[in-house]
């Protein structure tokens, strides 16, 4: 691929956000380590931002040209929201780095980044903030190094990351299969209020996914529940709605249980794990069932409670900034 005019933007803010699996059967273990997943995933109000700069270091410079700079915000920043601002790297564990490093890498770029992320969405809990932070950041990057490059060269570059990433660069619906990195994007699914709540134990998505029986059923589940969406059924959706994982997300952390009943017992109808946990949400038919459902769960002491929508995406996610 041809390297950038450098012609760019001087640098990008743009939002990340959170992504919830409303159904994610996962449906056979692969020989290469992987395992096989049919998932209908919207993505959600709840987001980090991020905000993206061009970096070019002076000959002979010792520091790095990638440069990350974390701060929590919203409900990560308050004192009740505290032990959900968790595992948050500012190197290259963090995948927003990786992911600038490989498009450099992939474009013949002797360039780097200074990265602004403002996390609001809790790592550990199944909602894939790290994931969409380093789709951002390629779509970003793509920009103020004025690649100019297709959303499929990006996400080829996604897909040798994580199996998430690709689906962050489709819009805000999608069925995602094989490990996670085909994409089938999905129109005309409606927006539904929901409520997101993620307790203060988080959990690894390799022990869970190891811990997880598949369900070969389950393929196919996903597409049935995208058409039920579009047409409007929300008690028929509420019904198809079903994670495989989430027998060993309860197995493995007993907290992911209490809340999930706790969320039962403030009215709320259904309430699933989302992805490897351990966040938890429920759809409600209207925003005062939503708001009223996260004060009960708030009063009761529940650290993370993110009242929101589902959130349709374009693929413009960014807005420059002079």
């Amino acid at each position: 691929m041809a390297a950038a005019s450098m012609a760019g933007m001087s640098s990008v803010e743009i939002e990340a956000p959170a992504k919830l699996n409303l159904s994610l059967g996962v449906v056979a273990r692969r020989e290469d380590g992987f395992h096989e997943i049919d998932s209908l995933m919207v993505a959600v109000t709840l987001s980090d931002t991020l905000v993206v700069r061009d970096r070019q270091e002076a000959a002979g410079s010792q520091a790095s040209p990638f440069q990350l700079r974390v701060r929590f915000g919203g409900r990560l920043a308050t004192a009740e929201g505290a032990a959900l601002a968790r595992d948050v790297p500012d190197d290259d564990r963090n995948l927003a780095v990786r992911a600038a490093k490989a498009l450099a890498a992939a474009a013949g770029l002797d360039r780097g980044l200074e990265i602004d992320l403002v996390k609001r969405i809790p790592s550990q809990a199944g909602l894939g903030g790290g994931s969409s932070d380093a789709a951002a950041v390629l779509i970003a990057a793509n920009q103020v190094w004025g690649l100019q490059w297709s959303l499929q060269a990006l996400v080829e570059i996604a897909a040798t990351l994580g199996s998430d990433i690709p689906w962050f660069l489709t819009g805000g619906a999608g069925i995602a299969t094989g490990r996670g990195e085909q994409i089938e994007p999905v129109e005309g699914l409606p927006v539904w209020p929901v409520v997101i709540a993620v307790p203060a134990e988080g959990l690894s998505t390799a022990a869970v996914y190891g811990g997880c029986v598949p369900e070969p059923a389950e393929l196919g589940r996903s597409h049935t529940l995208a058409r039920v969406m579009a047409a409007g059924g929300f008690s028929e959706a509420l019904d198809l709605m079903h994670n495989t994982l989430q027998a060993a997300a309860v197995a493995a952390s007993p907290t992911v249980e209490r809340l999930l009943q706790a969320m039962r017992d403030a009215g709320a109808s259904r309430p699933l794990v989302t992805g490897s946990g351990s966040g938890c949400f429920a759809f409600t038919r209207t925003d005062e069932e939503a708001e009223s459902l996260a004060k009960k769960l708030s009063a009761e002491g529940w650290p993370g409670v993110f009242p929101g929508h589902t959130a349709p995406l374009s693929r413009a996610w960014a807005s420059d900034s002079a």
